[in-house]
Parts: structure tokens; sequence; C-alpha cells
């Protein structure tokens, strides 16, 4: 005698999002997700730091936190504060800062102390995947900005927040990527900045600066944070280890003034981030961070320029693209005619992954014939023969690239 499975569906509440797929693992030639450099990731250092750190300090995994309160380990706060006063101008204290689980962690948590359903934000038009889905599955109204080739425009903010004010609006946010935008890699300059903190202080709105990706600059060199350049308090600040170190080691951060910070320690409620990953990070990156970085930005822009060859020799023309500043992915227009949601179904069952335009956009429809390439995680190799087969694909779809593009040239500019 078989039994009946038993069905749950009759239990679930109302509002939760479509079932997840199983996972079958990575496309042949993947460029999706936030993933790294393989080659980058500082493998022998973080041995020898796991090593160390255990030896001295193994026994105090017995307390949650490691007693050292739920803001995180201390010592991985007292890196932060010197790196993020180095690097991105932020003048902060260990009692400013909280340790979470990768950024998306830092996202919720700063969406469920602000928002409630209804409610309305603003956001760059073309932005990071997880920040608009999130909003979308709490019923929260986006406001979508439009970007030029130095990120949000001010001019456009200036009109949306008079017009929001005008219906009786308060957004309750300004979210933005300043530093090495996702996915457009722009990098939004210091008078810009300026004007936003004017504008948020004009209008009562915060702002919530997301700097994820900016340890990734060619250069080295970045605007001070909005955080660090605002006077009155009105910037939350995340970052993450993420883009840095590793991505699987799901390792973030959040500065806020402390009528923030107080309410989001409430609503953190999982007894802590995973306290081997703060102290690895911590005693891996006191000594070695400063010299990593620079090492994996060679590798990323090595990388960038054979996707940008390759995109030029198999498209021509046809794929335009700003050549970026700094970070892990290229965002890249084709005709008006190619749906990329599309092209995305049939590169995929050729094994090319993508990231299809809308599904980084408050506008669909404008980015529907653009995709984001993440150049980090494949190889040389990978990305040349994942961009011949995607060209393939795109000629037997949408008759785009014409046959003789692959012998074009694309000027880089």
């Amino acid at each position: 005698m078989t039994s009946t499975p038993f069905s749950y569906a009759s239990l679930l509440p109302p509002g939760l999002p479509a079932p997840a797929a199983r996972f079958t693992g990575l496309a042949k030639y993947s460029f999706v997700g936030g993933n790294n450099d393989p080659d980058g990731v500082p493998v022998d250092e973080l041995v020898e730091a796991v090593t160390a750190v255990l030896k001295r300090e193994g026994k105090s995994l017995a307390t949650y936190n490691l007693a050292h309160g739920p803001q995180g380990y201390r010592p991985l706060r007292e890196f932060l504060v010197r790196k993020l006063k180095r690097d991105a101008g932020i003048a902060c204290t260990v009692d400013d800062l909280m340790i979470v689980s990768g950024s998306l962690q830092a996202l919720d948590l700063v969406n469920q102390t602000l928002l409630a359903r209804g409610d309305t934000v603003i956001f760059e038009k073309e932005s990071y995947q997880g920040s608009i889905n999130r909003l979308t599955r709490m019923g929260v109204n986006i406001v979508g900005i439009p970007l030029d080739g130095h990120g949000m425009r001010m001019d456009a903010l200036a009109n949306a927040l008079a017009d929001l004010k005008a219906k009786g609006i308060t957004p309750k946010y300004i979210y933005t990527i300043p530093t090495v935008q996702n996915p457009t890699a722009t990098i939004l300059p210091e008078d810009r900045r300026a004007e936003m903190l004017r504008l948020s202080e004009q209008y009562g709105v915060p702002i919530f600066e997301d700097d994820c990706y900016a340890d990734l600059t060619w250069d080295g060199k970045r605007p001070p944070a909005l955080y660090a350049m605002s006077k009155t308090g009105n910037v939350i600040h995340i970052g993450s280890f993420s883009k840095s170190i590793a991505p699987a080691l799901r390792v973030g951060f959040i500065v806020a003034p402390w009528e923030m910070m107080s309410r989001m320690l409430a609503l953190k409620t999982d007894a802590g981030s995973g306290a081997l990953e703060q102290m690895v990070l911590a005693e891996y990156c006191a000594p070695h961070f400063e010299s990593h970085v620079p090492k994996l930005t060679r590798g990323l822009r090595a990388k960038l320029d054979t996707l940008m060859d390759a995109l030029g020799e198999q498209f021509g023309t046809s794929a335009e693209f700003e050549e970026p500043s700094g970070g892990i992915f290229l965002w890249v227009k084709l005709p008006d005619h190619v749906d990329t949601l599309k092209l995305y179904q049939a590169a995929l069952a050729a094994g090319v992954a993508i990231n299809p335009g809308p599904e980084w956009s408050v506008d669909k429809p404008y980015s529907g014939c653009r995709l984001r390439l993440c150049f980090a995680s494949p190889s040389h190799e990978q990305i040349r023969e994942g961009v011949a087969v995607l060209a393939d694909v795109c000629r037997k779809e949408f008759g785009v690239p014409e046959r003789s593009a692959n012998v074009e040239k694309r000027a880089r500019g």
C-alpha cells in the first residue's frame, strides 16, 4: 500500500514568493551573478589566518557572538573603522558598525526598519536586482531616476522629489550605489554627491548608500562616501567583503547613526552572523587587505579587456557599452529589437548564462535590449568562447550580429 504524500499547499500563507527551482549547476559559460575571480581568492593567506585565529581564540566560539556583542567581532569592526577612514573618508567608531550576513541582510534590516506596504522609495532606474525584488515583494512603490555616464542625474532627482512633495508623498529613502554602480559601473562625482545630500536635507529624505563594489576601482581611487560627506547623519551606509575577498563568506556591514542602529539590532534575531568568518577576515585583512585589492583588480581589469575585445570581434558595433572604471560587470546594449529575456532563454539552452537587462531595471521596457555580463568568474578562454556562442545564438534568434560583424573591430572609448 502506498501512502499519499502530505501536501503543504493549503497551509502556506498568501504573499509568499514563487517556489525556487532546484539548483542544477552553473552554465558552461556563466556570466551571471556577483561571483568573483577564483584566482583572486587569497587561499593560502586565509588558511594561515584560520589556523592562527583558531589557535588563539578558538574557544570563544563556545559563546554567542564570541562575547563581543550583537554588533559583531570587535577586531573586525576595528579593522573596518580604519579601512573606511582611509578609503571612503568615513569617521566612525566600532559602535557605529554592525557586522551582518552579507549585504543582503543589510538590505533586509534597513527595509524592515523603515518600510511598510505602500511606501515610496527612490532608486536609480537601473539598479541591483536583489534590492528591486525585495521591494516588489514588500509592495513598495519605486520611483526610478535616470542615469548618465556619471551616475544618477541630480536634475531628475530634484524634479522627482518636488513632484512627490506636491502629491503629499515623502519617500522613505533614496537608494543609490554611487561608487561602481550595479549594473552600469558609473561613479557618482563628488559635486553630485553634495547635491544629493542637499536635496536629502531639503526634502527630509535619508540616503541609503550601497557601497559594495567601491573597493574595485582600477586606479584605487574613489570620491568620499556620502556618509563621510554628510553633516547631519542622514545617510545609512552598507558594504561587503563579497567582492573584495569572496562572496561565499557572506560578511557585510552597516554604518548608521545609533537611532537607526539600535532599531536594526532589535530586528537582527539570528543570534549573530557567522563568527568564524568574522574571525578569519579580521586576522587576514589587518595585514593583507591593502595589498590584496590591487592584485585582485589587476586580474579583473585583464578579464574586462578580454570581454570587450571578444564583444568587438563577435558583435562588432551591434554591442554598445561604456568602458567601466571598476567592478565585475559590463552593461551592454544590443539593437532595440533584441529582447534579452528571450535571448537569455536561448543562450542558456546553448550553455551561456547572461543577466537580461529588465531584471536590473525599474523601467523594464527601457532595458529590454540590455544585458549585464559578469566577467570576473569565467576564465579568459571561457569569456572568448562564451561570447562567440552568445553571438551565434543572438544571430539565429534576432539576426544580430550580421555575419560580417565578426571582422569588425569595435573602438573602445
